[in-house]
C-alpha cells in the first residue's frame, strides 16, 4: 500500500519559525509531503529568522505582501492555493499549520470534498478550528519538554488548560465506548478507544496529559482495567462492588432522613457529589444520576405537580398510594352475630 500524500501549507503570520523541523518529523506518521508552502510578506524585518530554516526543510516561500496594516495578507492566498491542489487530485490530504481560526471553513471544505485535513497550531488556536480538522496537533507538544519549560511563559500555560480538553470529558468518552461494546457482548481493544477518541475530538493528544502512550494514560485513570492476553490488549471498568453499596446506601440514607417529604433529586446528587467527588454513574453501568437511583430497590422517583422530581422510600410512596380497607359495617357484624345467637339457642 502506498503512503499518503500531503500538502503541507504554513501561515508565516501566526507560526514561529522553531516548530517547522517538528511539524516535518510529525507529517512523517501520515505519510509523504509533496507540497511544501509557507505564505507570508518576506519583506519585513521578522522575515529574516526564516531563511535558514526554508533552506534546510526546502520549503517554497509563497510571497504576499501586506496591503492594509494590521490584517492578516496570506489567508486569502493560502486558501486560493489549497483549493488549486485539490483540483489538481494530486493530493491525498491537507497539513494546515496556523493558529488561525479563519481556516476553519477551508478545514471544513477540504474534509467535505474526502480530504484528510491535518491541523498544526499553538496552544491558542480556536477550538473551532481544531474541530474542523481530521486530527489537530498543539504545536509545543512536538519541541522536547526542555525547550518547552524555557519558551512557553506562564500566560501561555493558562492559555493550554483552557484549550486541552478536561481528563474527565475523556474519561467519560472512554466508560461510554466500553459500556456500549459490553451491552453488545464485545470486548473494548486499546486501539478501538485510540481511534474513536480522534475521530470524536481531533485534538486529542496524551501528551497534553503528560504521557507518551495511551496505555499508561489509561492504566493510571481510576475506574479502568488493562488486560494483555499475547499481543492484545483490552480495556476494561473495574469493578468495585463495595463502593456501589458503599454509594447506594448513602444515598439511600439520604432519602430516608427526608421522610415522607422525600428529596429533590438534584439536591440528592449535589450530597453525593459533595462526599464522593469522583463518583460517575457511569463506571457502574447507569447512563445518568437518575438511572443510578433507579437502581436502588428501595427508592422510587416521582414527578410532582409543578415538575419537581423528587426520590422517596418505595414504602412510603406505596402506603400513600394503596386504598384504605373497606370498613365493616355494624349491620353486618350485628347479623353475623345474631345468627350466631340464634344457632347457639
Amino acid at each position: 500500500m502506498e503512503d499518503k500524500r500531503y500538502a503541507v501549507l504554513i501561515d508565516a503570520d501566526n507560526i514561529s519559525s522553531k516548530y517547522i523541523g517538528s511539524i516535518l518529523d510529525e507529517m512523517t506518521k501520515y505519510g509523504v509531503v509533496t507540497y511544501k508552502r509557507i505564505y507570508g510578506d518576506w519583506t519585513s524585518t521578522q522575515a529574516g529568522k526564516w531563511k535558514k530554516e526554508l533552506m534546510e526543510n526546502s520549503i517554497t516561500p509563497i510571497q504576499q505582501f501586506r496591503n492594509t496594516v494590521g490584517k492578516n495578507a496570506t489567508d486569502s492566498t493560502l486558501i486560493i492555493d489549497a483549493m488549486d491542489i485539490l483540483y489538481t487530485d494530486s493530493v491525498d490530504g491537507f497539513c494546515i499549520v496556523s493558529s488561525d481560526g479563519d481556516f476553519t471553513r477551508l478545514a471544513s471544505r477540504l474534509r467535505e470534498s474526502g480530504m484528510d485535513v491535518i491541523g498544526m497550531g499553538e496552544n491558542k488556536t480556536p477550538r473551532s478550528f481544531r474541530a474542523a480538522c481530521s486530527v489537530f496537533t498543539d504545536l509545543e507538544l512536538l519541541l522536547d519538554q526542555e525547550d518547552t519549560a524555557k519558551t512557553i511563559s506562564s500566560e501561555k500555560k493558562k492559555k493550554k488548560a483552557e484549550n486541552v480538553l478536561p481528563q474527565s470529558t475523556i474519561e467519560n468518552a472512554i466508560i461510554e465506548i466500553i459500556t456500549e461494546n459490553d451491552n453488545k457482548g464485545r470486548e473494548t481493544g486499546l486501539g478501538e478507544i485510540g481511534s474513536r477518541l480522534q475521530k470524536k475530538y481531533s485534538d486529542f493528544d496524551v501528551r497534553n496529559y503528560g504521557y507518551s502512550s495511551l496505555s499508561t494514560f489509561i492504566e493510571e485513570i481510576r475506574g479502568f482495567d488493562l488486560k494483555k492476553t499475547n499481543s492484545t490488549v483490552t480495556v476494561e471498568l473495574k469493578e468495585d462492588k463495595d463502593m456501589k453499596k458503599r454509594l447506594m446506601k448513602y444515598v439511600e440514607e439520604q432519602v430516608r432522613a427526608e421522610g415522607d417529604e422525600g428529596i429533590e433529586l438534584g439536591l440528592l446528587g449535589q450530597k453525593l457529589y459533595s462526599e464522593y467527588p469522583q463518583f460517575n454513574a457511569k463506571e457502574f453501568g447507569y447512563a445518568t444520576f437518575a438511572k443510578f437511583v433507579l437502581g436502588i430497590r428501595a427508592l422510587s422517583i416521582e414527578t410532582s405537580e409543578n415538575n419537581r422530581v423528587k426520590v422517596y422510600l418505595k414504602d412510603q410512596t406505596e402506603k400513600q398510594e394503596k386504598p384504605a380497607k373497606p370498613q365493616k359495617t355494624g349491620k353486618t357484624g350485628k347479623g353475623r352475630r345474631t345468627k350466631k345467637a340464634q344457632e347457639e339457642e
